[in-house]
Formats: C-alpha cells, structure tokens, sequence
C-alpha cells in the first residue's frame, strides 16, 4: 500500500514537472516546435493534388485549427488538422501556415505554426501553333501545322492531348498527335487557327494564340474563266487576214452604238472594227471589178451587132 503511495506521488510529481517545462518553453518562445505545418516533399505541378497538416508536437490534440495562405484564413477554425486542395493551380503559391489550441494535457493556448512556402510549377506552357512551310503557303501545296508545348523533366512520362480548330469550329479532335496535316491547300483552308494541349485526366489544358493561314494565289486558280474572246493572228502587212469559208451576210457600218459590235462585256472590239473595215474594202473592190467586166461586155456586144447584119444580107 505505501509502494503504491509513493509511485503514485512520484507520478504526479513528474507530471507537474512537465507541465512546467512546457510552460517555461512557451514563455521563452519556443513554441515552434510545438506546431509544425506539413507540406509536399516532392514538387507541386498544376493539376496536382496538394495537401497541408497542421503537426502538434507529440500528437496531442488540437482544436480550433485555422489554415492560412500569404496572412488570410483559408476557412473557419475547426478540429480538421488538414487542408487539401484538389487541382492545384499556379494562383496557389503563396506562404501557408497554420494556427491551433492544445487540448489536455497541452498548455491550452493558441499556437501558430511557422510559414512554408508552397510554389506551384507550370505543368507545360501555352502551346503555339506554327505552320510549315509557311502560313501563307501557295494554293495546291501542302501544309502541315504543329502545336508545340513541353512537360517538365519530373513529368516527362506524362501524355498530352492535342485538338486543333479553325474559325471557331473543330477541325481535328483530341489525341496523341501534335499535328495537322493538310494535304493540299486552297482557298477553304484561310481562316483564323489555333490548337490545344490538355492532360489525359482534362484537369490542366491550354489554348495557343491564333495563328492567321492566308493560301496565296487561291483566287486566280479557282477564278472562272473569262468571257473574252480568244485572241486572233494579225495578219501580215499588206496581205488579207483569214476568213472561214462560207457566204458572209452583207455587214453594217460599223458602229460605237451598234451591239454587234461589241465584245461580250459590252466594250467596242477595235480588232472586230478592223476585219470589218478591212472586209468593206475588198467588197468595194469587187464591186468595182464587176462594173468594169460589165461595161466590157457591153461593148463586145456592141462590135459584134454590125457584123452579123451583113453577113445576113449575103
């Protein structure tokens, strides 16, 4: 019984003692490390999970604990000694430290945590999308467009999707591929481009800036066809051009208001002005030809008169 006495005496007195080495350790300014934050040993990415935890010395219980990012209360204090952020993003990083009230057998003051600095890293930078050759490339060419982005070394396993669109719309949905390939350009595939990279799980995803594509010479390919007449072979100097066979109705003077004679959009065709003027010519020609055979024949007609009267009179 008295055994029994001593060590419970014993016991209490031990427990005084702690008690106030605990309290002389407060005083004195080394509540350190009496609470500790706890984060990430490893790098934080986006899109990562990150999770904080509010470590009091020897385990002893806590209440009314209160997370903080760059001096501001992450939330209301409550007995939850983690913090946890589901996608991480890059407007995280900041300096987090956490704040508390040991329980019994504790001092049962508030204590606060010393700050941890959290940076969280860009996963892979906004792509860009270039094209090859050129982004003004000639039209039946091809053209291939690349929406270029790097992971980091630490997630060189990890896979990107890429899509890519134009004008708004979606012209290659996501996958493994960071190209687009057209085959031959034309004038359809002008437009306003862009492309995206995402992860696998969608968590972290981003959009290059637009890349403006202009085909050249697409207008003069795709151009219908002219409603000019085909050019024709001057003729040689002082010769006659070339006419198809064939009667040839009697023309018209030529004429400025005269519709014949203009070209199908409506102007005057000095060329078609000329072969007429050239044609009027040469019927002027024969016709004065014609007047002189018969002004000949009339007059062989006339010797001839005289002769058969006398040769009748015999």
């Amino acid at each position: 019984m008295k055994l029994g006495c001593v060590l419970m005496a014993w016991a209490l007195y031990l427990s005084l003692g702690v008690l106030w080495v605990a309290q002389m350790l407060l005083a004195a300014g080394c509540h350190a490390d009496w609470l500790i934050l706890q984060g990430p040993a490893k790098p934080v990415f986006e899109g990562d999970l990150l999770v904080l935890r509010c470590q009091a010395w020897q385990d002893w219980p806590l209440t009314q604990v209160t997370f903080y990012r760059d001096g501001s209360a992450l939330g209301p204090p409550g007995p939850n000694r983690e913090f946890s952020i589901t996608v991480v993003q890059k407007a995280d990083s900041g300096h987090y430290h956490c704040s508390g009230i040991f329980q019994s057998p504790g001092p049962g003051i508030p204590e606060t945590a010393s700050v941890v600095a959290i940076t969280v890293q860009e996963l892979f930078p906004a792509p860009i999308l270039r094209a090859v050759p050129s982004a003004e490339p000639q039209a039946g060419s091809p053209m291939t467009l690349s929406c270029q982005t790097k992971l980091p070394l630490q997630r060189s396993a990890a896979r990107l999707l890429f899509s890519f669109y134009k004008d708004g719309r979606i012209v290659q949905s996501r996958g493994l591929s960071s190209e687009f390939q057209i085959p031959t350009a034309s004038e359809d595939h002008s437009g306003s481009y862009w492309c995206e990279a995402a992860t696998e799980d969608n968590q972290v995803w981003k959009q290059s800036p637009q890349l403006e594509i202009r085909v050249q010479g697409a207008s003069s390919s795709a151009a219908p066809p002219t409603l000019n007449p085909a050019p024709q072979k001057s003729a040689a100097p002082g010769t006659a051009p070339e006419e198809a066979p064939g009667p040839l109705p009697p023309p018209p003077t030529p004429s400025s208001e005269d519709p014949g004679f203009s070209s199908p959009l409506g102007m005057p065709d000095p060329h078609l002005y000329h072969q007429m003027g050239l044609l009027l010519k040469h019927m002027q020609d024969v016709r004065v030809l014609l007047g002189h055979l018969l002004m000949e024949l009339r007059e062989l007609s006339g010797h001839r008169k005289p002769g058969t009267t006398k040769a009748t009179a015999e």
